[in-house]
């Protein structure tokens, strides 16, 4: 078997909700209509500060996907003006999202305990504030999100290899930028931050076979393992990854955009940010490269994200270690794509029917024990009314 990167084909039901002429999917998809309507159709649970877990309805794995977001959209009625990072959570707030978060990867490496036979994953991604809502790759919902997936490993070593230069895996060109020009750098910066429970790994040591993937990422391994996900202080570590990564990245945008090389009145990690970024040729030189294609390039400097965007993940390795990894995030990728998956989505309401019901099981059991720990409060949608599985009339 040959670790490259895989396309596998997930049927869904067609959506029984029509695209008004005259707008971008994307653009509807982030109405407050729209996000109502998802609420109804296919809402699970919700709690008192307003996250919504709920199934995905057009998925990425029919063996267990769902995603639990912030929805602000009836308060906030402008999409760009949602919450899309976690720094941009109360501290109430984060600890609900990092509780409701231990709660689904527990459950979820209960339901998959080997290592051999699933990948499991979750991750979260947010958007540059600035991104055009009609932008293809713009996700479906611009809002704080974790999506939570598992994969048989048999599926993902029988599926065809990807396209090279699929666009999704190719990153726009960026992904090539951080990877043979920062990656040095990048790791760096990240292997001071102060951590206990998260060990820094060589980036090739938690590849998955199957895949080759992640690629050059600064990981972490979880000393403890799914234990250490009961212990706020690995929720502290995690938030410290994420605020090293802003850090870093807006640190090279500002120098792309302005030649800037002030240190940002909020770093995080001042000293760290002049000490090993504003002294690093190699830095410069990466950002002296974006700003010139940026300057020539209309296609490229379009693009071009400013605004911190990033994608972070914790999987499950093939030796089982529970693995923190992140990335920036551009044009087109979602989270699989990180490890090396491509999910080529297709409505075929025949497929889906057969596994459609097994899903839904697992996602009310979850939801159950969401409940029991007083993290939120059941949604009755048509497909489960009373907290069981009906099918949809037209299947």
């Amino acid at each position: 078997m040959t670790g490259a990167p895989r396309e596998i084909t997930i049927p869904h039901r067609q959506i029984p909700l029509e695209i008004p002429d005259g707008i971008a999917p994307t653009e509807f998809f982030n109405s407050p209509c729209n996000l109502r309507h998802l609420a109804r159709e296919n809402g699970l649970l919700r709690t008192s500060e307003g996250f919504l877990l709920y199934r995905k309805a057009i998925g990425h794995s029919n063996l267990f996907d769902t995603s639990i977001i912030f929805d602000t959209s009836q308060q906030v009625l402008d999409p760009m003006g949602r919450p899309v990072r976690r720094d941009q959570l109360s501290k109430a707030e984060n600890i609900v999202f990092s509780r409701m978060t231990k709660v689904v990867l527990d459950y979820m490496l209960e339901l998959f305990p080997d290592p051999q036979k699933h990948l499991v994953f979750c991750g979260e991604a947010s958007l540059d504030a600035t991104w055009p809502l009609n932008k293809s790759g713009v996700p479906s919902i611009r809002m704080i999100h974790n999506h939570f997936m598992a994969f048989e490993k048999s599926l993902l070593a029988a599926a065809p290899l990807a396209a090279e230069d699929n666009p999704n895996l190719t990153d726009s060109g960026e992904n090539g930028l951080f990877l043979n020009y920062l990656s040095e750098v990048y790791l760096q910066f990240l292997d001071v931050l102060d951590l206990e429970i998260l060990r820094p790994i060589d980036p090739n040591k938690g590849k998955l076979a199957i895949t080759g993937y992640p690629q050059g990422l600064p990981s972490w391994e979880i000393l403890g393992g799914a234990a250490s996900l009961n212990r706020g202080k690995f929720w502290k570590e995690y938030d410290m990854v994420l605020k090293g990564f802003l850090d870093f990245y807006r640190t090279l945008f500002a120098l792309v955009a302005t030649e800037d090389n002030r240190i940002p009145d909020d770093a995080c990690f001042p000293d760290q940010i002049e000490d090993i970024l504003l002294f690093s040729d190699q830095f410069h030189q990466a950002a002296r490269m974006l700003r010139l294609q940026v300057m020539e390039d209309p296609m490229f400097a379009n693009q071009i994200r400013w605004k911190p965007a990033y994608k972070q993940l914790i999987y499950r390795d093939d030796e089982g270690r529970l693995i923190v990894t992140i990335s920036q995030n551009s044009v087109g990728n979602a989270i699989t794509e990180q490890l090396g998956i491509v999910v080529k989505r297709v409505a075929d309401e025949n497929a889906y029917a057969k596994v459609e019901g097994v899903l839904v099981a697992k996602l009310l059991e979850l939801r159950n024990r969401l409940v029991k720990y007083n993290l939120g409060s059941p949604i009755a949608t048509p497909s489960w009314p009373h907290g069981y599985f009906v099918p949809p009339k037209s299947t």
